[in-house]
């Protein structure tokens, strides 16, 4: 299989996620990102409740280290990874997982990088909410209606868009979105305007923690999605990096991008099916495994080529 390895992002948490993992031999992930940190992790994934887990930087550890966990299963599996990609945290993952970063690095990375988006969302209040069945050029005309108050925030798929802002511009821009016939708007239950100027403070901070972080070349190439290209190189992503919270989540094109690199198959490393079910609208013609269980990530060496490879 052609394998595009990608990971979710802050959302897909659940109390108990890591459970299936507890005494699988790549749960040595968690004790080197418990001594990296210093602080004990495993209850993030054993049995924090799901109000434990709604804390920005309690999400995104959780999140990380059942998809480490995770790819630490899986990648003996995978003999032909053209390219790695993770949806907004999962980004920090793809590049543990593509050896652009150190695991150590990495796991402190992500929790600085939590602790300073949720200082700017708590200086900068403000709320998330999926367009359901909107367009990206509705949801670019329904933040008109707030200018710097609102903006698009997750270009996940068709008809999936995100969109973030402070209080008062997003419902501005949720009313302007049902007057151009958006048929539903959900608020997502997330501590802050992730992805949008409202960021700013924290991407200024992030340049700085980055200065002393090292990175290597990946081993396979990694999508960025605040632009959706291929990188393989290792100084640039100090700076994608950094303005990556301030920017939208380019995941439909990420995923387009994947699949021009030539990847038939896409692998979900980590806990849920979110990736699955965007990608079905992006790229159906390509295959989703997940791999949120032992049982299911040793079952990725036993799935045939898809047709398309079978034929080549």
């Amino acid at each position: 299989m052609r394998v595009a390895v990608v990971f979710p992002g802050q959302g897909t948490q659940a109390p108990a996620m890591g459970a299936p993992w507890h005494d699988h031999p790549a749960w040595k992930i968690v004790e080197q990102a418990e001594a990296a940190l210093g602080e004990p992790l495993a209850p993030l994934l054993l049995d924090t409740p799901a109000e434990g887990l709604a804390r920005t930087r309690e999400a995104q550890l959780a999140v990380l280290c059942t998809s480490l966990v995770a790819w630490e299963a899986a990648r003996p599996m995978l003999d032909d990874v053209v390219a790695f990609a993770g949806h907004s945290l999962g980004q920090v993952t793809a590049l543990i997982a593509s050896g652009a970063l150190d695991l150590e690095d990495g796991v402190r990375f992500a929790a600085r990088r939590a602790e300073l988006t949720q200082a700017a969302a708590d200086a900068h209040p403000g709320r998330m909410a999926a367009l359901l069945g909107a367009t990206i050029e509705q949801a670019d005309d329904a933040c008109s209606a707030a200018p710097d108050a609102a903006w698009v925030a997750n270009d996940n798929a068709p008809g999936q868009v995100v969109i973030a802002g402070t209080p008062d511009g997003v419902d501005r821009a949720v009313e302007r979105a049902k007057a151009l016939g958006v048929r539903r708007a959900t608020p997502l239950k997330v501590g802050g305007a992730f992805h949008t100027p409202l960021m700013q403070s924290a991407g200024d901070d992030l340049t700085d923690v980055l200065t002393s972080v090292t990175f290597s070349e990946p081993s396979a190439p990694v999508v960025s999605n605040a632009d959706g290209r291929a990188y393989t190189d290792s100084d640039g992503w100090r700076e994608r990096l950094a303005a990556h919270v301030t920017v939208p989540v380019r995941w439909r094109t990420s995923m387009e991008t994947l699949a021009g690199l030539g990847a038939s198959t896409f692998v979900e490393v980590g806990y849920g099916s979110m990736i699955a079910g965007v990608a079905k609208r992006t790229v159906p013609d390509v295959r989703v495994l997940g791999c949120a269980t032992p049982a299911e990530c040793e079952a990725l060496v036993s799935f045939p080529p898809t047709e398309e490879e079978s034929q080549a």
